[in-house]
């Protein structure tokens, strides 16, 4: 039985964000938070996220920045280090949830393996992109190491997903950025997760390569 459907990959992505711009409220924004905001929309093919979607004052212009310099970025999952599109950057993300040292670290003090992680991003941490797409415990150690004088990534990405803590972490990293002196874009709510987050730093990466939607 012959199907009747679009096999051009410049055809579908075209036809998807055509259609993106029909049916998401985009007003007010900015041309790259457009871009950031079409692609999280893509990725979960719900425009009505686009509502829940938060920038900080400066994110889109600090990120840009970081990423052009080729600043390092530091991932919570090894999923959201594999969404990042590999042909737009210079070195692979960082993630440290499998190294061994994380692993015995986090045994010991009894806390989320995406926690005990975060100790060993504290020398990269300056003018880093920081990418959290999973764990909300990895949102708030994140949030508590700045507070207590942590080196300020440049821009946090953070949209952890689920049923415990996810909303309420990216609530306390949007109440708190100006206050901690924080750039960040957030997924308000418990949608989320690497898909989400990795789509909003690939959005940034086309930004800078001029590929525009």
């Amino acid at each position: 039985m012959p199907f009747d459907y679009i096999i051009s990959p410049q055809s579908i992505e075209q036809e998807s964000f055509r259609q993106i711009r029909e049916l998401t409220n985009l007003d007010g924004l900015s041309r790259e938070q457009q871009q950031v905001v079409m692609r999280i929309v893509h990725s979960v093919g719900i425009p009505e996220v686009a509502e829940q979607v938060r920038f900080s004052a400066n994110a889109c212009e600090s990120g840009l920045a970081a990423l052009a310099a080729n600043a390092p970025i530091l991932c919570d999952v090894e999923m959201v280090k594999q969404g990042v599109t590999k042909r737009m950057i210079a070195q692979p993300p960082l993630c440290y949830l499998n190294d061994p040292r994380t692993v015995a670290r986090a045994k010991d003090s009894g806390e989320t393996r995406s926690m005990a992680a975060l100790h060993y991003w504290q020398e990269k941490l300056t003018g880093s992109v920081v990418i959290i797409g999973n764990a909300p415990t990895a949102l708030f150690r994140l949030l508590e190491m700045i507070e207590q004088g942590a080196p300020k990534p440049a821009l946090i990405i953070g949209m952890p997903v689920g049923f415990v803590g996810a909303a309420e972490s990216k609530q306390a990293l949007w109440d708190v950025h100006e206050q901690l002196g924080i750039e960040c874009i957030t997924l308000l709510g418990r949608m989320g997760g690497s898909a989400v987050s990795a789509a909003t730093c690939n959005a940034l990466l086309r930004c800078l390569k001029g590929e525009w939607y």
